[in-house]
């Protein structure tokens, strides 16, 4: 109640606070409800100044009661999602699933938020390494260009994997769409590069910045694992931490892993083995380790560096080479790897976008500095792109693709060269300024 400053306050014998009101009634604007949810996130009742110094005392003590049945609703990990949720969430895992993949996921709602639930089975026994250290640690890590972990449950011999949902399309349906082969959303040069720069931020975020004591690794660099958003057409890296929560990587034994990979590196050995595995099966979906290795790993053949197909160990270094694979994918718009039925020898053959690559770049240092480079651009992009700049950045992608694991570039390093041509790029499209939906070609292919 406000009071005039020119008429006396009159005093009045304080009332003891036993027998005053330390609730106020239902008349009173000032008083609301506390609001209370069924999730478990409950409101606490604010106080207000117009109470007295009674009341706010008691409020002060009930504020501390809910504080502390607050406390006591938060559970001792915060990551772990009950079975019983992810059952509800999914109707028994009869949901529809999202994607037509091999892989189990449905798009549901849990606790309130659109999410992604991926079944993932262990690789190895979760006690032969601190699978809860690892989860609340990757749930702690956040970047712009992952899709954040949220939590998982654990039922049996399979992890359920809780992500949350972003609206988007993957890498491959972008660049490649079955129903209209010459369209494409990514139809200019800034839109690819805005692309393989997020990816390059992202992975080197994975590989150095996350706070892990070990090596992370990603272990799923592909097209179809990469999530591009409207309208900045920004690059989203999936399934980040699948591969530590599934006992996909030994880190406890890097040594040995480490010398398992060196004892592959010659070209002679690698060659010998992937003509064993083409004879037996020429284009696979899921590989096996030696049985003295007793454990089986999965891939895509075309973003496999030569030491994994040898050994199935999974390193940063074949990290490196999974992006370059996708680097040259955004450049050229054709799949790694993809069969043409040869003429003259009256059988398909197989191509590979890397062995494009490099024919392209021999070519143009023959010819000139982008004589070859015209032929392997993505022809929907229609000449609209700075040649020296996509020189560049095909040359750096090789250099992630060598079959030496030791001569290839770590994240760091592509990281910022990718970064510097991206701003070269956007130099280029300032000062050329070029109208939308007009091509114009500066020499013939």
């Amino acid at each position: 109640m406000s009071t005039n400053a020119s008429e006396p306050i009159s005093t009045r014998p304080t009332q003891s606070p036993r027998t005053r009101r330390t609730q106020p009634t239902h008349h009173d604007p000032n008083f609301s409800f506390p609001s209370t949810s069924t999730s478990g996130n409950y409101t606490l009742p604010s106080t207000s100044t117009s109470y007295t110094k009674a009341s706010s005392s008691s409020a002060s003590v009930s504020s501390r009661t809910s504080l502390s049945s607050l406390r006591n609703t938060i559970s001792e990990n915060p990551h772990i999602y009950s079975f019983s949720e992810i059952r509800s969430a999914t109707n028994n895992f009869l949901l529809k699933k999202y994607s037509s993949s091999s892989t189990n996921c449905w798009r549901c709602n849990l606790r309130g938020r659109d999410v992604m639930i991926f079944q993932r089975k262990f690789r190895r026994k979760p006690e032969t390494y601190n699978l809860r250290e690892r989860l609340s640690v990757i749930c702690r890590s956040h970047h712009n260009s992952i899709i954040k972990l949220l939590g998982s449950s654990i039922s049996d011999d399979y992890i359920y994997l809780v992500y949350e949902f972003i609206n988007g399309a993957n890498l491959s349906d972008c660049l490649r769409n079955s129903k209209n082969p010459d369209f494409t959303v990514l139809s200019t040069w800034m839109s690819r590069m805005q692309i393989a720069t997020d990816l390059a931020h992202g992975l080197d975020y994975i590989h150095n910045n996350t706070g892990l004591n070990l090596n992370l690794v990603h272990n799923h660099i592909k097209s179809s694992s990469i999530v591009v958003t409207e309208p900045s057409f920004n690059a989203k890296i999936c399934h980040f931490g699948t591969a530590q929560l599934c006992g996909e990587t030994d880190d406890d034994d890097d040594h040995e892993r480490k010398r398992k990979v060196s004892s592959f590196k010659r070209e002679s050995e690698i060659a010998e083995i992937v003509e064993e595995e083409d004879e037996q099966q020429p284009i696979p979906t899921s590989l096996t380790r030696s049985s003295s290795m007793k454990m089986q790993f999965e891939g895509v053949r075309g973003y496999m560096s030569p030491e994994f197909q040898a050994t199935g160990i999974p390193t940063q270094k074949s990290d490196v080479y999974g992006l370059g694979v996708v680097m040259l994918e955004l450049i050229s718009g054709e799949e790694p790897l993809k069969y043409k039925f040869d003429k003259s020898r009256g059988e398909f053959a197989r191509t590979s976008v890397i062995d494009a690559a490099r024919s392209a770049l021999d070519c143009g240092e023959e010819g000139g500095v982008g004589g070859g480079l015209r032929k392997f651009v993505d022809r929907r992009l229609k000449d609209s792109f700075p040649v020296d700049l996509a020189v560049k950045v095909t040359r750096v992608a090789m250099e992630c693709v060598d079959e030496d694991p030791d001569k290839r570039p770590d994240m760091e390093r592509v990281s910022r060269k990718i970064s510097k041509l991206y701003l070269e790029s956007k130099n280029w499209v300032d000062t050329m300024k070029i109208p939308t939906g007009i091509s114009f070609s500066l020499g013939p292919r």
